[in-house]
């Protein structure tokens, strides 16, 4: 396998945002007389709308997404980043990479700078598409537009929708297991425990200049 480029997901893999977005949908959930439990399986790798329309088809996912947004801004300072993940990015140098996030880039712009996190030239959120993950779109688009094959392309993703819109767009998959157990993330091509398992694999794999 040749790599070129790695492509990053953000919420579990570079933030450590488990914690604030399950008070939201928490809260979300309760106010609308849905079952917590059921709504945050529904969650992870996904848009907000996404997971509305799933959850509850009989709410607007548009006004219902404001008010989601409205509930994350309350968090504030609740995305540190995930162990390792500014060594990690640090270490990457000359090496092409991106974010590919079903999150709004205002709110990730914020949360990066906050996290002391760089960001890199190419960012592909969940408005970039039409149809996001587990669509493959994202993905695809991300490699486009580092001018490099999905095939070349290793993507660190978190969570199964992810992993199997990374799978479907023909790129190689790290599974992180931050938020899910190895066995959820089981198209995965490999697993990790940790950022420091990622990165001695992509050191490995000579995508480290600076390691």
């Amino acid at each position: 396998m040749t790599i070129s480029a790695v492509l990053f997901d953000v919420d579990g893999v570079l933030l450590d945002s488990t914690a604030a977005h399950r008070r939201v949908w928490t809260s979300w959930s309760r106010t609308r007389g849905l079952d917590p439990e059921m709504v945050w399986t529904l969650t992870f790798g996904r848009r907000p709308e996404d997971t509305v329309r799933d959850a509850a088809p009989h709410l607007d996912p548009t006004i219902e997404r404001k008010v989601l947004d409205e509930l994350l801004a309350q968090e504030k300072d609740s995305f540190p980043p995930v162990d390792g993940a500014v060594a990690l990015l640090g270490a990457l140098s000359d090496t092409p990479w991106a974010i590919v996030t079903s999150g709004d880039r205002d709110s990730v712009t914020e949360r990066f700078a906050a996290a002391g996190l760089p960001l890199p030239a190419v960012q592909i959120y969940g408005s970039d598409v039409e149809n996001a993950k587990p669509a493959p779109d994202c993905f695809s688009l991300a490699a486009a537009r580092l001018r490099i094959a999905p095939a070349a392309c290793l993507v660190v993703e978190d969570a199964p929708a992810g992993v199997s819109a990374a799978v479907a767009a023909g790129c190689n998959v790290i599974g992180l297991t931050t938020t899910h157990p190895e066995a959820s993330l089981w198209q995965a091509h490999m697993c990790a425990a940790s950022l420091t398992e990622v990165r001695d694999m992509l050191t490995a794999r000579g995508l480290l200049t600076n390691p």
